[in-house]
């Protein structure tokens, strides 16, 4: 599976408030699940309060489920995660292929080890 669908539709991979029964997974509109994922072991999931926040580099493999997004829905996704905290960018997932997510931008200084979910299960912290 890779990032885009078609021209139209991408597919996203989600972690955290925009889970099926979380708080903001009305955001994800008329988006199609495509069903649970994992990514590769190569990411660290933080709990940052009310949300989580994905960052590249460590060693879980995060728990989630994939979407199939338009495309033109993009911008209100992008404006509702903050791409000021957030870049959208593609992760490896496991068993092949790649999905956008939204990961922390490296730059962001935060106290990785006090606040990282090991189980990588945004649901399970």
């Amino acid at each position: 599976m890779t990032a885009m669908i078609g021209a139209r539709r991408v597919t996203l991979f989600v972690y955290g408030t925009l889970l099926r029964g979380e708080a903001n997974h009305h955001q994800l509109g008329a988006a199609e699940l495509l069903g649970p994922a994992r990514t590769e072991p190569a990411y660290t999931l933080l709990d940052l309060g009310d949300y989580p926040g994905l960052r590249a580099g460590g060693r879980a493999s995060v728990c989630g489920e994939l979407y199939a997004v338009d495309a033109r829905q993009l911008p209100a996704l992008d404006e509702f995660e903050g791409l000021d905290e957030y870049a959208r960018e593609p992760v490896a997932l496991v068993g092949g292929g790649r999905a956008l997510a939204y990961v922390l931008r490296p730059e962001l200084s935060l106290e990785t080890a006090a606040l990282e979910i090991p189980s990588g299960d945004w649901r399970r912290r």
